[in-house]
């Protein structure tokens, strides 16, 4: 039986059409046969299995909801979150991978750029002939980006480009950064790109979570940007948090993978386990966190589906999505710890995934908002305060 029907307690497929049903199976069984075998040792090599990246821009998971005219699927915004789960069913740093390509590079080109920028870069993107990173985060500033300290000075032909980014997904690796620096006070766009004199993007390493996936800082020491390429239609920070609003949505979606991942192994573990002549699963207190499990699931997964038809019709807010981020991470880890928990000792093993998406989450719950700063969002929504500056 399909791993998504087992763990589809409330029969959400009844509420999906055709393409999203073939969205979500199609790239359920590339998972299956592509990413599983391998992820295991890339995760152990700190490596990006960088060789799936043409066959994810054959499947056309680049862009999804992006026009056609630019070599982009066009599918609505439930067919994206349902590939970004079963992406990160297989492991979060590849969802991640195919977030920043598609909501921190691509969309921002497509919201802000010119025509010329992206009749160039959007297609190269779709395919993966060209990868692509966002560089918003700096080194003292995550949680208040309007802080940001890299700055653009105006120079003849061009802009001259100053200061660090950090934190940021596929750096080395990238072709062209989505880069935001202030001017004159007011926060720009700027695409750089890779070879730019004065531009460098070392990998960091030491990581204990999204270990198959390239973390970089960037780097730019009097780095000349020319005058195209300025993203040249955007409005501030307000553009740079718009983009994080796309990539939010694809991480609510996607912790759902792993909640499917851990579940299930849990699942399957507790039934064939026998301990004191019968297996865990049919003791009382396996099946309360087996039921935790499934409930927390499900919610996430009507949280989800609610979240993208609204986004489908321009009505869903960003507050919607950040209770999306919010919850779903924080029940993701939860139900990670819960799943190591049944299979005890067995569960830090390699020959299981949930170590490896507990470590991962680690990380999802806090990139793209933290927890505490998606409470304080939906806080000041529902209250009318800010209780941050």
């Amino acid at each position: 039986m399909p791993l998504m029907n087992k763990i589809d307690y409330y029969n959400l497929e009844s509420l999906l059409n055709e393409d999203e049903i073939m969205v979500r199976d199609s790239v359920r069984e590339y998972v299956d046969a592509e990413v599983l075998p391998i992820i295991e040792k890339f995760y152990h090599d700190e490596k990006f299995p960088k060789h799936l990246v043409p066959k994810l821009g054959e499947m056309g998971l680049f862009g999804i909801t992006l026009p056609q005219k630019y070599g982009c699927p066009e599918m609505n915004n439930v067919a994206y979150g349902l590939a970004m789960q079963e992406l990160e069913r297989g492991d979060s740093g590849l969802r991640s991978f195919v977030s920043v390509q598609s909501a921190l590079v691509m969309y921002p080109i497509y919201t802000f750029g010119s025509e010329e920028q992206k009749d160039y870069w959007l297609p190269k993107l779709a395919t993966g002939e060209k990868l692509g990173c966002f560089g918003l985060t700096e080194p003292d500033y995550g949680s208040n980006p309007g802080g940001l300290i890299t700055k653009a000075e105006k120079v003849d032909g061009g802009y001259l480009l100053n200061g660090a980014k950090m934190w940021i997904t596929n750096g080395t690796v990238a072709d062209v950064a989505v880069v935001w620096a202030k001017m004159d006070g007011v926060v720009h766009g700027f695409l750089v790109e890779k070879g730019t004199k004065g531009f460098e993007a070392p990998e960091m390493k030491g990581k204990h979570s999204l270990k198959a996936s390239v973390t970089s800082e960037l780097i730019f020491q009097d780095v000349f940007i020319p005058e195209e390429n300025i993203l040249p239609n955007t409005q501030g920070l307000k553009s740079a948090l718009m983009c994080l609003t796309q990539a939010r949505y694809g991480i609510a979606w996607g912790v759902v993978g792993s909640m499917m991942a851990c579940y299930d192994s849990a699942l399957e573990y507790a039934k064939s386990r026998v301990q004191f002549s019968k297996p865990i699963a049919a003791y009382q207190i396996t099946q309360e966190k087996l039921v935790y499990m499934i409930t927390e699931i499900t919610k996430a997964q009507l949280l989800n589906l609610q979240m993208g038809r609204l986004k489908d019709k321009n009505q869903c807010k960003h507050t919607h999505v950040s209770m999306a981020k919010r919850n779903n991470c924080e029940k993701a880890l939860d139900i990670a710890r819960v799943a190591r928990e049944i299979l005890g000792a067995n569960g830090i093993l390699d020959e299981y995934p949930i170590m490896r998406h507990a470590n991962n989450l680690e990380s999802v719950k806090t990139y793209e908002g933290t927890h505490e700063m998606h409470t304080l969002i939906i806080g000041e929504d529902i209250t009318g305060f800010a209780a941050f500056d």
